[in-house]
């Protein structure tokens, strides 16, 4: 009988590789190798005839029915609407997140919503019975729920059949293991087959299973990354700890848009949702200051108004320091670059910051314009009025290109009470009269027509 031989697997990105290795050369990571053992593969000789019994059947697409589809509305607006209307029944739904962030708050709050019309089972792998019901008690969850503590995810499987639950929720992913596997808890391949028996399990039976995973240092799901494609869904918890606001994002879903976000807020009694992120966003804004200045991005169909803050100063250094907060830093680069070249604005001799208050991204291109602004107002030291709003992309001619869905994000300003909308030149033909009712529309098709509307 052949020995079984040992492989390192990485657990950053599961390349496999014969001898161990300090960077992992599949993702350049240090020290991410770690030791599985493989089932040696059976000889010629050895390899007996599969009887194969056909249990399924081919269907017509047409004659398929999906007017039997259930989604269960978890009771939570925003998480509903990230997820597309509700949990699916038999999905397998991953949520990840910092530690700390509000994964398993949000969780028992679901369980709190569902528990009086849906039979729950809550496995925890990490806290005691004891040490859940306590965080039950503090988030004011009174409603009864089935709950399990326990690793092993056979046996956590053998509960669900037996139980029979209409939603099972598992905490965490990196804390159930196969007794047949020799690899610890969290490493790549117990991670990967936990989740597939878990999700053999959700489609047999057709109870929707959410999966919590934890992150590494890079933001990213831990484990190999084959565990997203297997899910139906992959939820992401962002923002800073040590701000009250949460961003749940969906950058997977079989059911629905990967488009939309769900906006929350941290208190004692779990996350609240914020129904109007943009006055969240805006409020405690400075008057009368420079190098501050609001834009509109959207967010799937959701508009939401955004301030962006820039500081200019003298550098003391031989060579500037530049720092981007919410704003991708080599784009920010790019719009200094652009500033120098075609608008005349030297930031060379500058220590330069750009901040988007709130804890808040901006990874849409419609925003460039308002940072580039920003920049200006705080080199030049000049006030941007509090009641303009600047929305375009800069291009590296210096000129502002179109934005989508222009009308959705001017009716927005609109109607939080903005007067003066700076907006590229080729998309006014995009805005209805509806749309720029009360409000005055500004055409640039460059950066200085930008500046000088301002100033």
């Amino acid at each position: 009988m052949a020995k079984s031989k040992s492989i390192f697997v990485c657990t950053e990105c599961g390349y496999e590789a014969s001898k161990w290795f300090g960077k992992c050369p599949g993702c350049g990571q240090w020290n991410t190798l770690e030791e599985e053992s493989v089932a040696p593969e059976p000889k010629t000789g050895d390899v007996k005839k599969r009887v194969i019994d056909v249990n399924s059947k081919v269907q017509s697409l047409r004659n398929i029915d999906t007017t039997d589809e259930i989604r269960y509305k978890t009771g939570i607006g925003e998480l509903d609407n990230v997820l597309g209307g509700g949990i699916v029944k038999g999905s397998l739904v991953l949520i990840g997140g910092d530690p700390g962030i509000g994964k398993s708050t949000i969780l028992l709050q679901v369980c709190q919503n569902l528990s009086p019309s849906l039979s729950i089972l809550y496995v925890s792998g990490e806290e005691s019975r004891r040490q859940i019901k306590l965080r039950a008690d503090r988030l004011g969850v009174t409603n009864d729920f089935l709950i399990l503590t326990e690793t092993d995810i056979e046996i956590a499987a053998e509960h669900i059949k037996n139980e029979k639950p209409e939603l099972v929720i598992i905490d965490s992913i990196q804390t159930m293991n196969l007794t047949q596997l020799s690899s610890s808890p969290g490493s790549v391949t117990q991670v990967r087959e936990c989740t597939n028996l878990l999700m053999r399990l959700a489609k047999s039976l057709e109870i929707p299973i959410l999966v919590v995973g934890h992150v590494n240092k890079d933001g990213a799901i831990a484990g190999p990354k084959v565990l997203e494609h297997i899910v139906d869904a992959v939820l992401y918890f962002e923002g800073d700890r040590q701000l009250s606001y949460r961003i749940l994002r969906a950058v997977k879903n079989r059911f629905g848009s990967t488009n939309e976000i769900g906006v929350f807020e941290m208190t004692d009694k779990g996350l609240s949702e914020v129904v109007n992120p943009s006055l969240v966003f805006l409020s405690g804004r400075p008057k009368g200051v420079s190098g501050t200045c609001v834009t509109c991005i959207m967010e799937g169909s959701r508009p939401i108004l955004a301030e962006v803050q820039a500081l200019a100063v003298n550098s003391g250094y031989a060579t500037a320091r530049r720092m981007a907060t919410g704003f991708d830093y080599n784009r920010m680069n790019l719009l200094i670059a652009v500033l120098e070249k075609k608008g005349g604005y030297y930031f060379a001799g500058a220590d330069t910051y750009v901040n988007v208050v709130g804890g808040f991204k901006l990874d849409e291109r419609a925003a460039d314009l308002c940072v580039a602004m920003s920049l200006i107002s705080s080199l030049k030291d000049f006030t941007i009025p509090d009641d303009v709003i600047i929305i375009g992309e800069v291009g590296l001619a210096g000129e502002i290109r179109t934005v989508s869905q222009i009308g959705k994000r001017v009716n927005e300003a609109r109607r939080l009470g903005f007067k003066k909308c700076i907006v590229p030149y080729y998309s006014l033909k995009s805005i209805s009269e509806e749309a720029a009712a009360g409000i005055e529309l500004i055409g640039v098709r460059s950066l200085r027509q930008a500046a000088a509307a301002i100033g």
